[in-house]
């Protein structure tokens, strides 16, 4: 009778286990659709061979069915991707952009252009939340312990340069749930290379990174090199905008920044702890 209840034990258990497995095969099946989709611009497109988004996404572990918060979106790179996707897998995309009216008067309009795209292809875009993060006051991403993960691409260099990045990761960790996911990228640079330069030239110090996201009480999870670049020796003119797809140096030695291709780049995943432990309670 015992041996007979074990069979059916592992039996259910393998059941389980297989639609699970075909749940996730679904799931990065449709992921791997929009990230080919047309509906995407050809520039974006032309840039997965440098950002690698399908490998990234599955790396933070993210779910079509999660709130998810992108900080700063830009111009939309991530949220090409994240918005129609999310909103098949009745997820929610909230893009916290920068705040309005509080300049500097670029940022005042990427955000303006950012919601005008938005508004345009409703049929993608039309279940996107946009809120206000970042200076002069702006902290609250939204209620406590309401979101299940948090993505940055390419920001926290400059926070650093503000001076506000504890604030950041503080508001990161705030509106996340316990056992929340924090995803991180960032351009990477050497090791001990000195904090004034890393302002200056946009390329971080990976350690630094990891350190500001444990002071505000996350726990550092993993690290993965999908998008490192070995051919980025990051001593360049202009910083990491030497190379593309800024290119701040224009038609100067262009073809080989364009060789180099974009800068290399920390990935890294943190996670909100199911329980807030003694001692960070006592730092805090």
């Amino acid at each position: 009778m015992a041996i007979r209840r074990c069979i059916q034990s592992i039996g259910l258990l393998l059941i389980m286990l297989s639609t699970w497995t075909s749940a996730m095969a679904d799931e990065l099946s449709l992921l791997a659709n929009i990230v080919s989709s047309e509906h995407r611009s050809e520039i974006n497109r032309e840039r997965d061979r440098f950002r690698y988004p399908q490998q990234t996404l599955e790396f933070f572990q993210i779910q079509s069915n999660m709130a998810v918060v992108e900080i700063w979106p830009g111009k939309g790179w991530y949220t090409e991707i994240l918005a129609p996707w999310l909103k098949q897998g009745e997820g929610q995309l909230i893009a916290a952009g920068f705040p309005l009216n509080a300049g500097p008067q670029w940022r005042q309009t990427m955000q303006a252009e950012y919601q005008q795209w938005l508004q345009a292809s409703p049929e993608f875009y039309d279940q996107v939340t946009v809120v206000e993060l970042g200076p002069p006051s702006f902290w609250q991403l939204g209620a406590d312990e309401s979101v299940d993960a948090v993505l940055t691409f390419r920001n926290v260099h400059n926070w650093l340069k503000g001076g506000y990045e504890a604030d950041m990761f503080n508001a990161f960790y705030q509106v996340l749930k316990p056992g929340g996911i924090l995803g991180v990228t960032d351009h990477r640079s050497d090791p001990d290379t000195d904090i004034e330069l890393m302002k200056k030239f946009g390329y971080l110090g990976q350690d630094l990174v990891i350190e500001l996201a444990k002071q505000a009480g996350f726990e550092f999870e993993a690290s993965s090199e999908i998008n490192a670049n070995p051919r980025d020796n990051k001593h360049h003119p202009k910083g990491v905008w030497t190379l593309p797809p800024t290119l701040r140096l224009g038609e100067e030695n262009k073809q080989h920044y364009l060789a180099i291709g974009e800068s290399d780049r920390m990935t890294l995943r943190f996670r909100k702890p199911l329980s807030i432990t003694s001692d960070w309670a006592v730092n805090n």
